[in-house]
């Protein structure tokens, strides 16, 4: 299968890795050193003690690469707009596109059947750029639940996790989506097809608008922040407003927001990819993981008093990053 994986971070990496180890004809969109050091020594992973180097066509270029039989959207949320008129160059008849962001996806309220089908998001499709140049029809959804980090340039440090589900919009069962995760089963990743990908993207959702925005502002790895009461305390309200607007909408959480809690915990000592970002000055993925919960919630009359607020310092701290051309990292004192 001829694959592009678009941004090709720690999860595009990763994916990029796996699928190229399996056989498959693989090339990946980067950029800056990131792209030149997977052009001068191959995409490297690391995982289980085990290092892998896969040599595969790298560009910035996107329409270079032609006609794709998948394309994987790797990117963070807000970067798809900017690049999904390029994306396009790399559909052909039958390319299926593969949304792998966090958070609520541009494609929400597509074949969605509900009162607001058809509706757009502001927050996460602004000005409605994305739906008019990729076809919906073309979209298979997924959550990536694998957890990495770009290690340094070219290479990708695989944490944990390997699981991924996908599924059809509308959840109907097809060959097309059958096929995609059988390819990535051969990969290595435990794959499977759900009908019912909203209440996934919820229960994923629901820990990602709590935990990436609160270790942004404080720091914190996973288990850190929900080892620290008061901040566990508050991760539990924010998640019970998501949960009440999710419920509005029909989503089905199929866990208790106890073990959902544990299961972060659990992690152990990870910096959520919000607080990489923050430590890398790189633009922070706030609308699609908090700004849409915000906007779903007016949407169907939830008040969500703690997701504002975390929502107004982790926003004004992403335009203070901006504005200052800079990033935080917590250092050590010499001698400490």
């Amino acid at each position: 299968m001829k694959i592009c994986v678009v941004g090709a971070g720690a999860i595009g990496g990763l994916v990029a890795v796996k699928l190229a180890r399996a056989g498959e004809q693989v090339s990946v969109v980067a950029r800056g050193g990131h792209l030149a050091a997977i052009r001068e020594r191959g995409l490297t992973l690391v995982e289980d003690g085990r290092t892998d180097v896969v040599r595969l066509t790298a560009t910035d270029r996107i329409a270079e690469l032609g006609p794709q039989d998948l394309v994987v959207l790797a990117m963070k949320a807000h970067q798809v707009a900017p690049v999904a008129a390029e994306v396009a160059a790399l559909c052909g008849p039958e390319t299926i596109l593969l949304t792998a962001q966090n958070g609520i996806p541009w494609w929400y309220f597509m074949k969605h059947g509900g009162p607001y089908e058809g509706t757009r998001l502001e927050s996460v499709d602004p000005g409605g750029v994305i739906a008019a140049h990729l076809e919906v029809e073309r979209v298979v959804g997924s959550i990536i639940y694998p957890a990495a980090e770009i290690a340094a340039p070219g290479v990708i440090h695989h944490v944990e996790g390997n699981r991924i589900t996908i599924g059809e919009l509308d959840g109907r069962d097809t060959p097309r989506v059958a096929a995609l995760a059988e390819t990535l089963r051969r990969a290595g990743f435990k794959a499977r097809v759900t009908g019912d990908l909203r209440s996934e993207i919820w229960v994923k959702l629901w820990g990602n608008c709590t935990f990436n925005p609160i270790s942004a502002l404080t720091h914190a790895t996973l288990a850190g922040m929900l080892r620290f009461p008061v901040a566990r305390a508050l991760a539990t309200e924010t998640m019970r407003e998501a949960q009440a607007v999710g419920e509005k909408l029909g989503a089905r959480f199929g866990v208790t927001l106890e073990k959902r809690i544990a299961g972060a915990e659990g992690v152990g000592e990870h910096k959520t990819s919000m607080l990489q970002d923050v430590e890398s000055g790189r633009p922070l993925e706030i609308d699609a993981l908090l700004g849409a919960v915000l906007e779903l919630g007016r949407l169907t009359g939830t008040p969500t008093p703690h997701l504002s607020a975390v929502y107004a310092c982790v926003a004004l701290l992403a335009r203070t990053l901006q504005d200052e051309g800079g990033r935080l990292r917590v250092e050590k004192i010499g001698g400490r």
